[in-house]
């Protein structure tokens, strides 16, 4: 319920909701279907450095390139 009400206020302001910690697919599935849309955490990469940072991001899907 606080994940549903938090996005939903969210919404309402015109913001979007970045969810943090996000470790299991189990707690990603239940963020998109309260409607959150922006994650971050150990599912998607353990911190690393700056230059190994912008190759995780060079291989995205639908980032543009440069």
């Amino acid at each position: 319920e606080i994940i549903r009400a938090i996005v939903a206020m969210a919404r309402s302001l015109g913001l979007q909701v970045i969810a943090e910690g996000v470790e299991q697919q189990g707690q990603l599935e239940l963020l998109q279907l309260q409607g959150c849309q922006l994650y971050q955490g150990y599912l998607f990469s353990h911190p690393l450095p700056f230059t190994e940072f912008g190759e995780l991001l060079r291989r995205q899907p639908g980032l543009p390139r440069q």
